[in-house]
């Protein structure tokens, strides 16, 4: 009897353990794959085929989930590296790519990781691309960069499985040291264009004062035409009425005398005047009358 009950008993431990068995096969058989990924099935250790989302079966023991592959948009995060311009400037940079993934089997089988590859190939092109420019280009061209960055990793990406939807530039901008230099720069750059701005108002002020001068002069020399051209109008007007000879020229002899005379009296620097005694004899001499 004790022999009956341990056969019996071993029977149901090979029951029970075919029963784990089947559903342990099964369940490694039957594969739910969640929305947004894929799964690379491999048979044998070669590549078999591509599960989609939703309910999958495969065999189990022969067939292996070789790699599940998101392909949702994925963002890879390029960390700050330093690259220095066509004028030898240094300048700290990073981006962030945003790509996806269109061929799962390109992605899991053209290179170990995809992930590090397009990082690593963002960072090598952007220094490529910085390092044709100068510090001013660099720092004022974002856009361009960013264009010329993803054509440039477009092709590489696509050998891969994968599509580049966007790469943007997060931050550009000068080392420390670099950028306490270029403000040294800026500043000097200030005072000369402040000593410019000077120099140009005092060579100004310069041909401004020389012109006055010039425009003086120009007005004082016509003033003196003018003046002697009265003065011959006035001589010419004498002259026709007095006749020409000693009488004209008397006359205005006197008129210049009086002219003097008056001149003296009322000058703010005349304390005394003093009048000839024979003042009136002068007169008389020069309009030519006899005692």
């Amino acid at each position: 009897p004790h022999s009956g009950r341990r056969i019996m008993f071993s029977g149901n431990l090979v029951v029970i353990a075919l029963i784990i068995f089947a559903l342990v096969t099964l369940a490694k058989g039957v594969r739910v794959v969640p929305q947004g990924t894929e799964w690379i099935i491999e048979r044998l250790g070669k590549y078999h085929r591509t599960l989609l989302p939703g309910l999958n079966f495969i065999i189990p023991y022969i067939d292996l989930v070789a790699s599940k592959i998101i392909t949702k948009d994925i963002i890879l995060d390029v960390q700050e590296q330093e690259v220095i311009t066509k004028d030898n400037a240094v300048i700290l940079t990073n981006a962030i790519a945003f790509i996806k993934v269109t061929d799962p089997i390109k992605a899991v089988y053209g290179v170990t990781d995809f992930s590090i590859a397009i990082r690593n190939l963002i960072m090598t092109t952007l220094r490529s691309i910085i390092g044709e420019m100068s510090l001013d280009e660099a720092l004022t061209n974002r856009d361009r960069i960013k264009a010329r960055l993803k054509e440039s990793i477009a092709d590489e990406a696509i050998d891969w499985g994968l599509t580049i939807k966007s790469v943007e530039i997060q931050d550009i901008r000068p080392t420390p040291s670099m950028q306490q230099a270029m403000e040294m720069q800026a500043s000097a750059e200030r005072e000369k264009k402040a000593m410019v701005t000077k120099a140009e108002g005092e060579k100004q002020s310069i041909i401004l004062q020389s012109e006055a001068q010039l425009e003086a002069s120009q007005r004082q020399a016509q003033a003196q035409i003018n003046l002697a051209d009265a003065s011959a109008k006035s001589i010419a007007n004498v002259t026709a009425a007095l006749g020409s000879g000693e009488n004209s020229v008397r006359y205005l002899l006197c008129e210049k005398y009086i002219s003097a005379l008056d001149n003296l009296s009322t000058s703010n620097n005349a304390k005394t005047i003093l009048i000839p005694a024979d003042i009136q004899k002068s007169i008389e001499g020069l309009l030519g009358k006899k005692q």
